[in-house]
């Protein structure tokens, strides 16, 4: 193909780039942090998992506000690697506030930690006034020679 024809069929588009469907010109943004958010309406799901194990590497307000869920799985373990994140914790509260509307949020650790207890014992009154319930679940399931947590969720 010669340039041209390799520019017509979509394969190249010199200087410009697609971020989430959206064009963008690299050359005006060095980082990837800085990129500009595509613009649209939030998206309603029933049951979100908040990525990267709820860690802060890539979850923030932003992300809350643009994906507004009935249920959020947070399943980080790993307390060595931030996961999971108080931050992206304390995200949840900032961007919920921010929907306008009271939906009940149901938050569904997959694991009991202690920056769990502790965002959950310390920011109760908030989950209330923004209608987030907090399941905790003392279930074990059994298979065979493997047992682990479990949370019984209905939609």
């Amino acid at each position: 193909h010669t340039e041209e024809e390799f520019s017509r069929s979509g394969h190249s588009n010199p200087g410009k780039s697609l971020v989430n469907g959206i064009k963008t010109n690299p050359a005006s943004s060095s980082s990837k942090s800085s990129l500009p958010m595509p613009v649209g309406p939030p998206v309603y799901v029933d049951l979100a998992y908040i990525p990267n194990h709820c860690s802060g590497k890539n979850t923030d307000p932003e992300f809350f506000k643009r994906v507004r869920a009935s249920y959020y799985v947070v399943s980080g373990n790993d307390a060595a690697n931030g996961e999971p994140s108080r931050a992206v914790l304390d995200a949840l509260l900032e961007g919920k506030s921010q929907w306008g509307e009271n939906l009940q949020v149901t938050l569904i650790p997959t694991h009991d930690t202690e920056v769990t207890r502790e965002w959950y014992q310390q920011t109760h009154e908030k989950q209330q006034e923004l209608n987030i319930m907090v399941l905790a679940s003392t279930s074990t399931v059994v298979m065979q020679d493997d047992s682990f947590p479990a949370c019984k969720i209905e939609f």
